[in-house]
């Protein structure tokens, strides 16, 4: 996977902060794993990161309820990727020669308690010890979930009969 980025978004009316320096969709491959990586920004402004797994890994198909592993907040998404997606703005990547572009993404999210999202500026104002997640840190955490995708031991909850 090529290292890619994107910026399309319009962070008018944003306070400013160092989110304006920052693409909007990055994708990598993770350095240790070599398991596709991405950082989308969300509707709020703040990041949500997604390591994809392909076809024949244990966990490809599973919801993110039943993947055992930690993250910031935890895992919120497990989907495939999404067929109108854009090459800019979707939850996808662009595989390079070879590689499967079939992908079943396990995501987190930076929108829970304690997380800035610079589109919705009454976070200033809260009271709690809110900090924006940038890209560097939705990256580390990235690399650390794709670490435990890789060496998962296929603890995936089944439901009770």
């Amino acid at each position: 996977m090529e290292t890619k980025q994107w910026t399309t978004i319009d962070k008018k009316g944003w306070p400013r902060g160092e989110w304006d320096e920052e693409p909007d969709k990055v994708q990598w491959p993770d350095a240790e794993t070599g398991l596709p990586c991405l950082a989308v920004r969300g509707p709020g402004g703040n990041w949500c990161g997604y390591v994809g797994l392909a076809g024949g890994h244990a966990l490809y198909g599973k919801g993110y309820d039943d993947v055992d592993v930690r993250v910031h907040g935890g895992l919120t998404f497990a989907d495939a990727c999404h067929p109108g997606a854009t090459e800019a703005t979707g939850i996808c990547h662009v595989p390079s020669k070879g590689e499967p572009d079939h992908i079943w993404w396990l995501g987190f999210d930076c929108a829970h308690l304690g997380d800035v999202s610079p589109a919705y500026q009454p976070w200033r104002y809260s009271g709690y010890d809110e900090w924006y997640k940038n890209l560097s840190y939705v990256q580390r955490q990235c690399a650390f979930l794709a670490k435990q995708l890789f060496h998962h031991p296929v603890r995936v909850f089944e439901e009770e009969t």
